[in-house]
């Protein structure tokens, strides 16, 4: 297993190193520059701010040079953040992006896996179909359709709990108080409850109907500790293939929910830098998001070979 571990760290280099030719080409091919506005620059000024980003070098020089430096981990300063330089940027938006993802997926993980068991034991019976309505629906409906939805149900209404009004803010941090994340983690969490749902009660009926299973039945074991003890690691399996990109998504592509909710994540630096042709906090974004899923995903095949003794990785 260790030397798989070195072949895939290893293979990952060429991997971000493709991913960073092809950003930076795309990037450098849309329309518009950092320095274009609407009040055109006095043209001495606009090639001294090129020359003091390299930005009137030949393409393939300024690509040489930035490769250079993002070897380092320089990503350079930010265009249009003039006082940050990208690290600066990345260090104070991933904390955000990385706390709502993780505490989504954790909520996802717990009432997915549950609805999922349930619908499996109570299979083709309504509990059973219900669980799948509701995780249909759940997968198709896009966040930027259950965010506004769920900020006028229980930020702008609000809600009445134990006879007095109760309402959750509907924008903003504040230093990550718990009142403030309540919406935008459900948001994140919702298609993936769905998602986990639909896929362990898939695994756990398959499961279910394995030979050993039905010796463990035979023995007189109770339908809670054969769950437990017998058919939730394996029913588990897909879901842990699952989990490395899903998580990289939930953390990564928090973007639109961090618009929505106006909270300061890497997600909406990648946005602002988009629109701004920000060409650096987008390469240093687009750096931080590629690591992210590699590393996950590689821990996700390590958990599952360590999950599945059937599984040797060579």
């Amino acid at each position: 297993m260790t030397g798989y571990a070195v072949r895939r760290l290893l293979g990952a280099i060429p991997t971000m190193f493709v991913i960073i030719t092809l950003a930076f080409f795309m990037m450098r091919a849309a329309p518009g520059g950092p320095f274009d506005s609407e009040r055109r620059l006095p043209p001495e000024i606009e090639r001294n701010l090129k020359a003091a980003y390299d930005l009137d070098k030949p393409l393939l020089q300024q690509y040489a040079i930035y490769l250079g430096k993002a070897v380092q981990g320089d990503f350079g300063p930010s265009f249009k953040n003039k006082d940050f330089t990208v690290a600066e940027l990345i260090a104070t938006g991933l904390p955000v992006s990385a706390r709502l993802g993780l505490w989504a997926m954790g909520l996802a993980l717990l009432i997915g896996t549950a609805l999922g068991i349930w619908a499996a034991l109570r299979q083709n019976h309504w509990q059973d179909y219900s669980v799948m309505t509701v995780a249909m629906l759940g997968i198709t409906i896009p966040t930027f359709v259950t965010a506004p939805l769920l900020t006028l149900a229980f930020g702008i209404y609000g809600i009445t709990l134990l006879g007095q009004e109760f309402s959750l803010p509907v924008g903003g941090w504040n230093g990550g108080a718990w009142r403030n994340m309540v919406l935008p983690v459900a948001v994140l969490a919702l298609p993936q409850i769905a998602i986990i749902a639909r896929l362990m009660r898939g695994a756990m009926v398959e499961v279910l109907q394995a030979n050993y299973i039905r010796t463990a039945r035979a023995k007189g074991l109770g339908a809670g500790r054969i769950v437990l003890s017998h058919a939730l690691r394996a029913a588990a399996l897909p879901l842990v293939s699952y989990l490395g990109p899903a998580l990289a998504a939930v953390v990564t592509g928090s973007l639109v929910v961090e618009q929505i909710f106006g909270l300061p994540g890497i997600g909406r630096y990648f946005v602002q830098g988009a629109l701004n042709r920000d060409y650096t906090l987008v390469m240093g974004v687009v750096i931080c998001y590629a690591s992210l899923i590699i590393v996950l995903n590689f821990l996700a095949d390590m958990a599952y070979a360590i999950l599945d003794p059937r599984v040797r990785l060579k």
